[in-house]
């Protein structure tokens, strides 16, 4: 009797993993997350898998020993970002025509620039005093002073800055809110992958 083997394809991961004893990106919730991000966009009629931009930017996976390393997983969602959001405008553009589009990025920008013109050390909330942790805000002052440059003075910046910012902590009332500048700067990031 012969018994003949299928010989199959090994599957092939999409990220190179870290180490045994790294800490990287859970697998599974990576493979799940990019899986819903295929089905959706190509069939972006089903409505029981709508995805967003924002849910591609704000997208968070556990960490895993010799799960898939983080940086490589990061690069790829800001690629998949950048493609939701031409995605989005062009079905703005479609629905509303052109001068809707324009209109909606232009109220954004009068929106991010009145805070990007506060001065330094107020251009966010302070957190209570029991709060552990904030974001140091003379680090934060100056990603808002090189964003005012960028919308107002047209110095190039790569959105890639405002998505890879990482700014020291803080005790408490001494630093910035860090819910308030992270939602800021999702809202700085969509404006900014928009126009580009």
């Amino acid at each position: 009797m012969t018994v003949t083997v299928e010989d199959k394809q090994p599957s092939v991961a999409p990220f190179k993993r870290v180490g045994a004893k790294e800490i990287g990106y859970n697998v599974k919730q990576v493979d799940q997350f990019l899986g819903r991000a295929r089905a959706f966009y190509t069939n972006a009629d089903a409505p029981e898998k709508a995805l967003t931009s924002n849910d591609v930017r704000t997208v968070s996976f556990d960490p895993a020993k010799g799960g898939y390393n983080a940086h490589a997983v990061d690069a790829a969602l800001d690629r998949l970002e950048d493609v939701f959001v031409q995605r989005e405008r062009d079905a703005l553009v479609a629905e509303r025509g052109e001068d809707a589009w324009l209109k909606e990025i232009g109220d954004a920008a009068v929106v991010l620039r009145g805070r990007l013109h506060r001065r330094d050390g107020e251009r966010f909330r302070r957190p209570g005093k029991r709060t552990a942790q904030s974001y140091n805000v003379e680090d934060v002052d100056a990603l808002c002073r090189e964003l005012l440059q960028y919308f107002e003075h047209d110095k190039p910046m790569s959105v890639d800055v405002v998505r890879r910012s990482v700014f020291a902590p803080a005790k408490g009332d001494a630093g910035y809110e860090e819910r308030q500048v992270d939602a800021f700067l999702d809202k700085v990031i969509e404006l900014m992958a928009a126009i580009d």
